[in-house]
């Protein structure tokens, strides 16, 4: 059997020249799919962990949930009256309603992105 690796010599010993492949970050969505897998999925976190493909799902469902929100966000702001002349007039509660909308939008990507 022939092995495919390279060594480098240091000293009298032989040490096998082996890379990490580096693996997306996951960001905040990405771990909780991960979180979400591990508790209420095994089969399928498994089967992404065996075939070393956990790090790339877990980054893949980060950024559409982020670009979901993006479209999101701005819908339910809209539709609830929040504005930047609010903003202008009363930070705080203008504040209030951008958190309660992206609560929102949240709640929204994650049924339609994270819990499946």
């Amino acid at each position: 059997m022939e092995n495919k690796l390279t060594y480098t010599k240091v000293g009298d010993y032989y040490i096998p020249n082996l890379a990490i492949k580096p693996s997306p970050p996951i960001g905040k969505y990405g771990r909780m799919r991960r979180d979400y897998l591990r508790d209420h999925r095994p089969a399928l976190y498994n089967r992404l962990i065996l075939r070393e493909q956990l790090q790339e799902h877990c980054a893949e469902i980060n950024e559409a949930i982020e670009n979901r929100l993006d479209v999101l966000i701005p819908q339910i702001a809209e539709s609830a009256g929040v504005t930047e002349k609010l903003k202008e007039i009363d930070q705080m509660k203008w504040v209030g309603l951008m958190n309660t909308c992206k609560a929102q939008a949240e709640e929204i990507a994650f049924s339609e992105l994270l819990y499946v």
